[in-house]
């Protein structure tokens, strides 16, 4: 008999292709999604129609609704959240009040199940924001690095606590979880707001010589291409050694310039453009990276996909789906 696994935000970025990897190894999958950024495309649609797959339309804010859903799932992977520069900048209230919530009703849920072996919760790699700001942070990061509180009027502290008092509601809930700290995990079907979906589109629309923008070019970062993410989280769900473990999700190295990873951008797509320095959104670390030592030692896998394959392969996708024929991947 089939495993089966609930996805909330099954309709988005890391949602669907977890889906998609999870139907390939056998498992029933049962998405939830409430559209506010996920959009019916034929992605979507292929996964929908799959006979292993499930699909209820739901707000995670409504408990009655969450509470509703089935108590025999083996895995939840609790991906719904209120993310993004955009709302977090604008709405600061509302993330860390819905995200709290959400998590609070899908942590009952998970409590009722009858044969769960795994929650797994998505924390972030803003948790260790503060610790950057006022403290000696190394880089790479360890998971067991003290974190540290950013100023609280700050919009971006809003979703930094609502992660960290995440994974303290994990600690406490008496079900078996796996936290993981996405470091810029990036690819196709993922929006257009992403550094490098956002270049692969400016540079799709510039000519040769043209200047395009970009910000914080001179920050670095460590990118992690999709399918190398799920391979991570598929271990970390299986494996016995995950359960009541907070891991970092990506790629050590290499660790680049956003200069180079919009260079190689521009490249991939095949334009002799110019780049525009613009100032870095406000609160965005000069440099981030994650110690995948503990990962690696405990999944046993390292990335495979370089940068630039990885960025090959999202500009294949977004060729055919979104700059040839006009479609939209996110809301």
């Amino acid at each position: 008999m089939s495993e089966k696994v609930l996805l909330t935000g099954g309709a988005g970025f890391m949602g669907l292709h977890l889906a998609n990897r999870l139907l390939a190894e056998g498992f029933e999958v049962h998405l939830v999604d409430n559209f506010s950024r996920a959009v019916r495309d034929a992605d979507l649609e292929r996964v929908l129609a799959h006979p292993a797959v499930s699909f209820t339309s739901l707000d995670c804010l409504d408990r009655e609704a969450v509470a509703g859903l089935p108590t025999d799932f083996d895995y939840i992977f609790h991906l719904a959240a209120i993310i993004g520069v955009v709302h977090v900048m604008e709405r600061p209230y509302h993330v860390l009040l819905d995200n709290m919530n959400m998590l609070g009703n899908l942590i009952e849920l998970a409590r009722r199940q009858t044969g769960l072996k795994r929650f797994l919760f998505p924390s972030t790699s803003e948790v260790y924001a503060g610790t950057l700001e006022y403290f000696d942070l190394p880089i790479p990061t360890p998971e067991d690095t003290p974190l540290a509180i950013t100023e609280l009027s700050r919009p971006r502290t809003s979703y930094m606590l609502s992660k960290i008092a995440g994974e303290v509601l994990c600690h406490a809930s008496g079900v078996p979880y796996t936290i993981f700290r996405p470091h810029n995990v990036y690819g196709p079907r993922m929006g257009s707001v992403h550094v490098v979906p956002g270049q692969l589109r400016k540079a799709w629309d510039a000519g040769d010589g043209d200047e395009v923008p970009v910000p914080s070019v001179d920050q670095t970062r460590c990118f992690c291409y999709v399918d190398d993410a799920l391979e991570m989280l598929l271990r970390m769900m299986r494996l016995p050694e995950c359960e009541g473990e907070t891991l970092n999700l990506g790629t050590q190295d290499p660790e680049v310039t956003i200069r180079e990873v919009a260079r190689t951008c521009h490249e991939v797509v095949g334009r002799q453009v110019v780049i525009r320095a613009e100032p870095p959104p406000p609160g965005s670390p000069e440099r981030r990276g994650p110690d995948m030592s503990k990962t690696i030692a405990l999944t046993g896998y390292t990335s495979q996909v370089s940068l630039r394959e990885g960025i090959e392969k999202t500009f294949a996708w977004y060729r055919e789906h979104v700059f040839e024929s006009g479609g939209v991947t996110a809301n």
